[in-house]
């Protein structure tokens, strides 16, 4: 993520830069409005460049899974990508807002002399203008509100299918006041491509046709309750299915209103078409499954997604697989998938951790794929029993690699305890944050 969004800053900067070297500025112009000038520029184009590739994730784009690490990872990369373009776009309106006070320091001499343009350009270029402004205040409020969590998801899902319009409306914006001169250099060639792009992830959104061709339907075929917070929902795919690895994840709509839903798929595939779900009561709408959801029930699944997968483990390396709650659904269908095919290599680690072992409805799942498995070795860690997992119990060696999914909390704690001891594994961990 990091990597990326530096590499497409630096880009910016550097075809702004080549603007600057190459540009000579009118006899006479104040020093103080040059730099209001290149910097009105500078913010403008490093907004538009987040704000396009925000666009550009939210397509979904599979063919990025594999150079940034998986989807959780692109939707991580898509909210910092927008974090930054509204930070930009809220530069620039205060740079452009600082021209009042250059004016009243300066007066109005020796300004940059503005571009004359005539007829409907001149229109649109007024229009642009406006356009740009109300988009930057509705932009600033969706970060707000995409912010503040407690803010309902349901709402937010609404509000945020705005984001392509404002878009397009910032698009506008900067098609018609980029100086003439730029759309013959470098930087105009760049931010032809990053327009291009951005308007291309837009109208698919508004078109509704993201993720069309990895979508299948189907029904549910069973609804169980293993526990009071957790709602096994298992599931009958239609053609459109072509299958998972074990451990990756799906976008699941179980109801049109409230839209499509992360989950794990907590099962093997075994080639049938059915598929399994492992949902914990998390917050308003998961709560309400266990008595809304029922078989017969027809629901739609977009993916597969995701690169947590049992295939990327490096059967050279010491296997450390860390499961913290409904974490465990990903090692779920690990386990499950080595029944029929098991690994004579493979040797793991398998720690879940749990509040309380004796009530957990997982631990006798766990136990009885485990005990067909002699190469893992199943730990339980119940909070309740007094057994905490702590970095010092993993032992860790040199040559070892981390599995982990669970709550962020946890792996803060065991991250932060590995650091401390001197230890450097490979940490693997789904970013499961789609807001």
């Amino acid at each position: 993520m990091k990597t990326l969004l530096a590499c497409l800053f630096a880009l910016v900067t550097f075809v702004w830069g080549w603007d600057v070297i190459n540009t000579v500025a009118p006899a006479g112009v104040n020093p103080l409005w040059i730099a209001r000038q290149e910097g009105l520029y500078l913010s403008g184009l490093l907004s538009i460049a987040m704000m396009s590739l925000v666009m550009l994730l939210a397509t979904r784009p599979v063919w990025l899974e594999a150079p940034l690490g998986g989807m959780d990872r692109i939707y991580r990369t898509h909210k910092w990508a927008g974090i930054l373009a509204v930070a930009f776009a809220a530069m620039h309106w205060l740079i452009e807002w600082s021209g009042d006070i250059l004016k009243s320091m300066l007066g109005r001499e020796n300004r940059f002399p503005k571009e004359k343009f005539v007829g409907l350009l001149e229109v649109l270029r007024d229009l642009g203008k406006d356009m740009g402004e109300w988009a930057i205040y509705a932009v600033l409020a969706m970060l707000v509100i995409t912010l503040w969590k407690k803010f309902p998801y349901r709402s937010w899902r609404i509000l945020h299918r705005a984001m392509p319009v404002f878009y397009l409306m910032l698009a506008f914006h900067t098609a018609m006041l980029s100086p003439t001169a730029y759309w013959a250099q470098p930087a105009g060639v760049l931010l032809a491509l990053l327009l291009g792009v951005g308007v291309y992830g837009a109208v698919r959104s508004l078109l509704n046709s993201i993720g069309k061709s990895r979508e299948a339907t189907g029904e549910i075929i069973a609804v169980e309750h293993p526990a009071a917070d957790v709602t096994t929902v298992r599931c009958r795919l239609d053609q459109g299915w072509h299958g998972h690895r074990p451990g990756q994840f799906a976008f699941v709509t179980l109801n049109d209103k409230e839209g499509a839903h992360p989950f794990t798929i907590a099962s093997a595939d075994q080639g049938d078409k059915t598929i399994s779900f492992q949902i914990k009561a998390l917050g308003d709408y998961t709560k309400s499954l266990a008595q809304s959801l029922q078989a017969g029930q027809k629901v739609r699944v977009e993916g597969p997604y995701g690169r947590f997968d049992i295939a990327r483990c490096n059967p050279r390396a010491q296997q450390i697989w860390i499961a913290g709650g409904i974490g465990v659904t990903p090692f779920l269908a690990w386990l499950e998938s080595l029944q029929s095919a098991p690994q004579k290599d493979l040797t793991a680690d398998l720690h879940y951790c749990t509040r309380d072992q004796a009530n957990d409805a997982f631990v006798p799942r766990l136990e009885a794929l485990c005990a067909a498995l002699p190469g893992i070795r199943l730990q339980i860690h119940g909070a309740r029993q007094g057994a905490t997992l702590t970095a010092e119990s993993l032992a860790v060696s040199k040559n070892a690699e981390i599995w982990f999914c669970g709550p962020a909390g946890l792996a803060g704690a065991l991250r932060r305890g590995i650091q401390a001891l001197g230890w450097n594994p490979r940490f693997h961990q789904e970013a499961f944050e789609m807001r």
